[in-house]
């Protein structure tokens, strides 16, 4: 098959329907035989799974319900490597070697360094896992290689830099991120463009906080167009970038397929038009934040415990549009945690009251400070 998938929506096989939903291994292969079904009918080809994905489950699922099933050139199946399940050299071969025996896949059509972060990188670097799967496509193990990634822009234009032979880019895009201060989603779509990878986009829903919106945007979306779903906003919103080449809709019911293969079985990117309503609902949306910091950094000048205040507060703002019941993990959680490698966590407040004399929205900074920490807890470092 080609490299680029001739339809743009990807299933992502990490929030599968269950048949007990206090248990995430609990997986209803029966149900999800017929989404895989649906999916592939309506000729859409591309499956996403990992590693840790559904407490492990999920490359099993995907034996079980896609590779026993279809005849193996019929799809294209990605999965992931991630550092923080292997330690030595010979781990890493023993996680690859697991994967291929649990999908029963034969081979990877995409292989991804998974999770690419300011943290991971290191790890990643010194367990050299970028060449170690540009070997596996030597190999005939893998057909393309590329790495999913959340940081800057910075962290991904070295990354390229280093390793040309990355084939694409795994990035979270959505019209919400798009210009966020903290994930830079235009930043990094940017920079892969300038490399001239292609861009496969998770979390375009951002966990579903996109499919769940306030009144006002719900309202925004129906009149301009009362046959698209809410969620179609946002998937049919990164779709339209034009080095995208495929949208992962991490799908766990029927209906969620039956809807997001209706709008992207004849695909057609948004308007100019069109791209201005998801603009005035990420505004509407922004606006709906927790604490309303203007990002000044007047009051991290002189701050004693050299605490990324306006970043902190961004961040705790990002995850406060999450639905993390939900979700249980966002990239701000990581960002958070590598930041407190460089300055001081939010605990380490001293409540001197520095930075809220010179606050020009006088702000009630050091009780926001406990929110956020009481939120992502303390460093592990």
């Amino acid at each position: 098959m080609d490299f680029v998938p001739e339809k743009k929506l990807g299933f992502g096989l990490m929030r599968l329907p269950l048949t007990d939903r206090n248990d995430e291994t609990k997986i209803d292969i029966e149900q999800t035989k017929k989404m895989v079904d649906v999916f592939m009918e309506k000729g859409f080809t591309y499956f996403d799974t990992a590693w840790m994905y559904h407490g492990f489950q999920s490359e099993d699922a995907a034996r079980i319900a896609l590779v026993e099933r279809y005849p193996r050139e019929s799809f294209t199946l990605a999965t992931k490597l991630h550092c923080e399940f292997f330690n030595t050299l010979e781990e890493r071969e023993q996680v690859f070697q697991e994967q291929l025996r649990k999908t029963g896949a034969g081979y990877f059509d995409y292989y991804l360094v998974h999770g690419v972060d300011e943290g991971l990188y290191k790890k990643y670097e010194k367990l050299d896992c970028f060449n170690f799967v540009i070997e596996k496509k030597k190999q005939g193990l893998v057909r393309h290689v590329g790495f999913s990634f959340h940081d800057t822009p910075e962290l991904l234009e070295q990354v390229l830099t280093k390793y040309p032979g990355m084939e694409f880019v795994q990035l979270q895009i959505n019209y919400l991120d798009w210009e966020s201060d903290t994930v830079q989603a235009r930043k990094c779509y940017e920079v892969a463009e300038k490399y001239g990878k292609k861009v496969i986009v998770m979390e375009p829903v951002k966990g579903g906080t996109l499919a769940n919106v306030p009144p006002q945007v719900e309202e925004l979306f129906r009149n301009a167009d009362p046959s698209y779903s809410v969620s179609s906003w946002a998937i049919r919103f990164a779709a339209s970038l034009p080095s995208v080449m495929v949208v992962l809709s991490g799908m766990s019911s029927m209906e969620q397929i039956i809807d997001n293969t209706s709008y992207m079985e004849d695909f057609v990117p948004l308007t100019e038009e069109e791209k201005q309503i998801c603009a005035q609902a990420a505004a509407i949306i922004n606006g709906q934040i927790a604490i309303p910091c203007t990002g000044c950094s007047y009051c991290t000048g002189g701050c004693p415990q050299n605490i990324a205040i306006p970043e902190y507060f961004a961040m705790y703002n990002e995850d406060m549009r999450e639905d993390l019941e939900e979700k249980g993990w966002t990239f701000t959680i990581s960002k958070y945690q590598n930041m407190t490698g460089h300055f001081g966590a939010a605990d380490d407040c001293i409540e001197c009251g520095q930075c809220e004399s010179v606050c020009p929205q006088h702000l009630p900074i050091i009780d926001n400070l406990k929110i956020v920490a009481a939120h992502f807890g303390r460093p592990a470092h």
